[in-house]
């Protein structure tokens, strides 16, 4: 999950890394209120999960309380990329002297975690990695050892920051390793990070992103939830505890496993290709287990997506057999009743598949259709979509 800058800020104070004060807001009145409470110009920046703000107008400073207001005005309702802006953080503007750049990551190439330093901060690192890659250090993290002030001091100065903020660097970056493990992230990024005129170190921007998977130690993070962006059908999957990915087409896609859900797209995409270039139209992956319930649930969430017109349902019995996965089907459509009215081209193999397509021959259900290979039921559910 990504946050808003002010999220990642939460989580900075939260671990007592240096940042500057601000609040969030979605009015223009309501930051003007900020800005008089600061008593300091501010900066007024659009909250949105994406770069380039600043180049797309999303961040000015603000010398007065009117300033902020006006601005606000300006950038609420702004669109950055795809992103409209529906907040903003007012913050304290900073004197800088100079701009660094920090992170931590998780390198799942090479299996570790990864800190990259820079002095050469305030511009995209991509750009920085290009063009003057000697600037850039990369230093590996040892997941036992993790990072004390003395590695920390040791990333800024492959860094090459400074020897006179080297020390107050140090802290600053520790105490972001800190956010990025406890807060099971896997992604830490601070640019600028930031020299004032008197050697303070501050994280003036933040962008973090957390481990979903760690969501059962971490039930503070559901605050941290954007539900008005969410898509409904991705809120409900959530809610059912189902793998689901909104995706632009018309075959809507349940699988078990999701090494075989993928394998699915790729087969809809191609048979798609003789049929008007009908698409798969989610990923949808529902585990180990088939039963009606789970079965219902995924089917609710795919027939709920207007653009579906046909859905591929392509189970490989193993631990759960097909003739769970065919009485699982059977009893979904009674349960979503009229519901469910677009058809469904089923797939079996593995455990019990003969008895699992008896089963669902006999139940002549005028929606489902038994489909031999898997290439032979995504040409059918792309042609039933392409009708």
């Amino acid at each position: 999950m990504d946050l808003f800058e002010y999220q990642a800020k939460e989580l900075f104070a939260k671990h007592e890394v240096p940042t500057s004060p601000g609040r969030v807001t979605d009015t223009p009145a309501d930051a003007r209120t900020i800005a008089e409470e600061v008593g300091k110009p501010v900066m007024v920046k659009a909250q949105v999960k994406v770069g380039g703000r600043g180049k797309a107008g999303g961040v000015k400073y603000a010398a007065t309380p009117d300033d902020a207001q006006k601005y606000a005005q300006d950038i609420l309702g702004m669109d950055i990329k795809g992103h409209t802006v529906k907040r903003l953080l007012v913050a304290e503007a900073s004197d800088i002297a100079e701009e660094y750049y920090i992170s931590f990551l998780l390198d799942r190439a090479n299996r570790t975690y990864l800190a990259m330093c820079s002095v050469e901060g305030g511009v995209e690192i991509e750009e920085v990695a290009a063009t003057k890659p000697d600037r850039l250090a990369k230093v590996p993290v040892d997941a036992v050892k993790g990072v004390d002030v003395a590695f920390a001091r040791s990333i800024a100065e492959q860094g090459h920051l400074p020897a006179e903020v080297l020390d107050a660097a140090a802290v600053t970056i520790q105490k972001l390793w800190e956010v990025f493990i406890n807060e099971d992230a896997t992604l830490v990024e601070v640019n600028p990070l930031v020299r004032t005129p008197d050697d303070q170190i501050l994280a003036l921007d933040g962008k973090v992103t957390l481990d979903a998977n760690a969501d059962f130690r971490q039930p503070g993070h559901a605050e941290f939830e954007d539900t008005a962006a969410a898509d409904p059908l991705e809120l409900k999957a959530k809610e059912n505890d189902l793998n689901y990915v909104k995706l632009d087409g018309q075959v809507g896609v349940i699988g078990n496993g999701a090494g075989l859900v993928m394998s699915t797209l790729d087969v809809v995409a191609y048979a798609g290709e003789k049929h008007g270039g009908v698409k798969p139209a989610n990923f949808l992956d529902i585990g180990g287990g088939a039963s009606a319930t789970i079965m219902a649930a995924g089917l609710d969430v795919i027939l709920g997506d207007d653009q579906v017109k046909s859905v591929f349902v392509n189970v490989f019995g193993g631990i759960t057999s097909c003739v769970a996965v065919a009485e699982g089907i059977i009893e979904a459509l009674k349960t979503l009743g009229d519901a469910a009215n677009k058809p469904l081209v089923v797939r079996l193999d593995g455990n019990s598949v003969e008895d699992g397509r008896r089963i669902l021959a006999e139940a002549n259900h005028p929606l489902v259709t038994v489909v031999g290979t898997m290439d032979e039921a995504a040409d059918k559910a792309a042609e039933l979509a392409a009708k």
